[in-house]
């Protein structure tokens, strides 16, 4: 197919289906009771970290995904930080992550003082590879007193954070098995994926913990916020406690018992979270029959649409197609965007980002692979 006859026939499908002269990649929806608990957010006076809605989504969110805790915190890349706390993260340990992801990712990692290692994705989930880590690990790695030495720089392996692309669960539980061999922490980094599931299991329940992204393009929002989820209680209540800075509980003294963090989730942002809860699994529903329509048009004209991978759920929270080459990818971006279709390629690997450029990692000729092929396409939900 001609290449830009072929974009102006995806143009004009995308604007068939969302019937808007400028369409977003992801715009949010607000079609419940955010006002209403606003309102009443606002009337009570307390907008601030104290409210009843901050405690009324911890637990709608915790039900939800399957989890016996969650601890709402102000955005999805402070999430990330305080899990890599939790699990012992430290200066100087190294953490093992994908290439492919959101800078956020690798970012949380740098805050704790560690050090960033990528490891190449999958093109079926284009999540971690547990093929890539087990072999990087044999190649590079030893178990010394439980703990996992990198035989390159003699650093302490302390965690490995796979993360689900655009919503699309990676192979979690065989990420999951290779890191209990190798006595490396499993922090999920599930920010995209919030409905999206693995063998029957909602992602992000997988590791020792998993966190969440509320920011204004993912699947609920309240402009900002993250939760963390736990199994383990005394996970939860250590970070429960230094995102409110581990301040003692006292009716009106002020003590501090160690360094903590103001990583509060605002009341006033709960009340919407509570509100976008309650539309979730119409969201879901709605995204998954875009996908439907994307899958079925695309096919018709011989572009390649992601699906969810084998035994996953996903919850399409950004579609997405795989074209040609990097020549074909750069037109279709122009072509589109030109014409009021936002589209935007993957981000650019973390090993190609000035500060990340040095740091130990395996050929990643997945990821590359990628990076060059891929296009998000419109993928809000279609009101």
């Amino acid at each position: 197919m001609n290449r830009n006859r072929g974009c102006k026939i995806v143009i004009n499908f995308i604007k068939t289906v969302y019937k808007k002269k400028f369409i977003a990649l992801h715009e949010p929806v607000f079609i419940g009771n955010e006002k209403k608990y606003l309102n009443e957010c606002i009337d009570s006076t307390f907008v601030s970290s104290v409210g009843k809605y901050v405690d009324k989504f911890e637990e709608m969110l915790a039900a939800y995904v399957g989890a016996k805790y969650a601890v709402a915190v102000v955005n999805g890349t402070m999430a990330l930080f305080t899990a890599l706390k939790l699990v012992g993260v430290k200066e100087g340990d190294e953490v093992i992550t994908q290439p492919l992801t959101f800078v956020a990712t690798a970012n949380a990692i740098y805050y704790c003082g560690a050090k960033p290692i990528f490891v190449d994705v999958d093109l079926d989930t284009l999540g971690l590879s547990p093929k890539s880590l087990k072999e990087f690990l044999e190649k590079n790695c030893k178990i010394v007193d439980n703990k996992c030495i990198n035989k390159t720089t003699g650093k302490t392996i302390k965690a490995c954070v796979p993360m689900h692309t655009f919503g699309h669960p990676c192979k979690i539980d065989e990420i999951k098995e290779i890191c209990d061999k190798w006595h490396i922490a499993l922090v999920e980094d599930a920010a995209e994926s919030l409905g999206s599931f693995y063998k029957g299991k909602h992602t992000g329940t997988f590791g020792k913990v998993g966190i969440f992204s509320f920011n204004g393009n993912k699947i609920i929002t309240a402009g900002g916020g993250g939760v963390i989820v736990t199994d383990d209680e005394k996970l939860a209540k250590k970070a429960k406690h230094i995102t409110t800075t581990a301040k003692v509980p006292h009716p009106y003294e002020y003590f501090h018992d160690e360094i903590g963090y103001n990583f509060r989730m605002p009341n006033i942002n709960a009340a919407l979270l509570v509100a976008q809860m309650e539309n979730l699994d119409k969201f879901l529903e709605n995204k998954r029959n875009l996908a439907k329509k994307y899958e079925k048009f695309f096919h018709s004209i011989g572009i390649e649409f992601i699906k969810e991978p084998k035994n996953a759920k996903s919850n399409y929270w950004l579609n997405a197609i795989k074209l040609e080459n990097i020549n074909e990818r750069n037109e279709f971006l122009e072509c589109t965007n030109k014409n009021k279709v936002m589209t935007r390629p993957v981000w650019t690997l973390m090993n190609k980002l000035p500060m990340y450029e040095n740091c130990q990692r395996d050929e990643l000729k997945n990821a590359e692979y990628l990076e060059e092929r891929i296009v998000n396409i419109p993928s809000g939900v279609v009101v």
